[in-house]
């Protein structure tokens, strides 16, 4: 039974799942290097739990029980008696490696050692220990304790064993497992570039301003944040620095091509909420201050009900598109693709659901017609979409298997 967990990293993500484990029941014991984050980190869980009494929620004995279960320490030795310890650092994998060789030779051989990275190779994390086969991939979403979608990644040397424990803690963590296959971006990370992509090649084509562009996504779409809001919410130069790490480890694919736009704004510091500008200005509570946006599209903005549909259209079926070829190349099951996209990132349905919705024709011919109009790989359609138009099927009311 695993029940003390370690958790690498106070940060936002990191102290959200310490919550998590922590209300499960587990002793966590939170490190860090920086004093000043582990006492922000207790401050902040402090305030959360406050605020769930006040809402009815959870109980003063609740509040106190989470917190007892929960220690901050600044040795990585402090996390030598752990079942399982969860990186949730910097995304970058030389620092990502280097600590994990270190913590290897602390824990138990029977430690599981875990890294929530958004879009990094498990395999070549892994490699960093001397027995890979107790490395996995576990990427929880943002804020951890209301993200209901946990994607469990295995590496190529992951252990069967280590992998069936892990989507057992999951669970009874009260979480939604997706498992998904390493490769760039898992399953989110790669479905969800179109959202942020395919807006800001409208955006640079002048096709839309950024507030039409958010409006038809979340009027239309459904989508609670529209494209650009969202960008400003992650940070524009964390969701660059995933676009780009994507994009590279693709060889380079056109699909997950990065913007100009969203690189030059990452430059200039304008990074969303928490710089104060970003595709949109916000005030010192982080409220967005109603004004169409920073930058400016360099063309009259047209009636929103000319455009508003093309927006929407074209975005969803770029989404489409790649779900169905995560499908195509095995990275996950049709229902954790779309689980992933409802449960990880608030999607309003399944896109794959979307595709049977639309008509598998309709995807297929909005596709061709984009190839037609540019001539770049970008807009090349499924094989899978276009072998389910052949055979008259679709995702779900008529099941196709996921090995093709």
């Amino acid at each position: 039974m695993i029940y003390k967990v370690g958790i690498i990293g106070s940060g936002t993500m990191g102290s959200g799942i310490a919550q998590v484990a922590a209300t499960s029941g587990c002793t966590v014991k939170v490190f860090d290097t920086n004093q000043e984050a582990l006492d922000k980190s207790k401050n902040a869980l402090e305030k959360v739990l406050s605020r769930l009494i006040e809402k009815g929620r959870i109980d003063q004995n609740e509040k106190d029980r989470i917190q007892h279960n929960i220690f901050y320490v600044n040795a990585l030795k402090d996390l030598s008696d752990t079942h399982l310890t969860i990186e949730a650092i910097i995304e970058n994998l030389d620092i990502k490696k280097n600590l994990f060789s270190e913590l290897e030779s602390y824990v138990s051989e029977d430690t599981i050692i875990a890294s929530n990275t958004s879009s990094l190779s498990i395999a070549s994390i892994a490699s960093s220990l001397k027995k890979p086969e107790r490395c996995i991939g576990i990427h929880f979403f943002n804020p951890a304790p209301l993200m209901k979608l946990v994607e469990v990644i295995p590496a190529v040397q992951t252990s069967e064993e280590v992998k069936n424990k892990v989507v057992q803690i999951i669970k009874d963590w009260k979480k939604t497992v997706a498992i998904a296959k390493d490769t760039p971006g898992f399953i989110v990370n790669r479905v969800a570039r179109p959202f942020y992509g395919e807006s800001l090649r409208i955006y640079e084509e002048g096709i839309a301003d950024i507030a039409t562009i958010d409006w038809s996504l979340k009027t239309l779409g459904g989508f609670r944040m529209g494209p650009f809001e969202l960008m400003d919410f992650i940070g524009n130069d964390i969701n660059y620095t995933v676009t780009e790490t994507v994009f590279k480890a693709f060889y380079y694919d056109p699909r997950y091509k990065p913007a100009f736009t969203q690189k030059r704004l990452s430059e200039a510091g304008y990074l969303g909420r928490k710089s104060g500008k970003g595709y949109y200005e916000y005030d010192v509570n982080g409220r967005k201050v109603e004004k169409t946006s920073v930058l400016s599209s360099g063309v009259e903005r047209v009636s929103k009900d000319e455009i508003s549909q093309y927006i929407f259209d074209r975005v969803l079926v770029m989404l489409i598109n790649e779900a169905a070829d995560a499908l195509f190349w095995n990275i996950a099951f049709a229902e954790d693709i779309d689980n992933a996209m409802t449960k990880g990132v608030n999607y309003p349905k399944g896109l794959l659901s979307w595709a049977d919705e639309r008509g598998i024709d309709w995807c297929v011919s909005t596709l061709d017609k984009l190839y037609d109009e540019y001539h770049e790989d970008r807009y090349r359609c499924s094989s899978l979409l276009r072998k389910m138009k052949r055979e008259k099927k679709n995702f779900f009311n008529q099941k196709l298997v996921a090995d093709n």
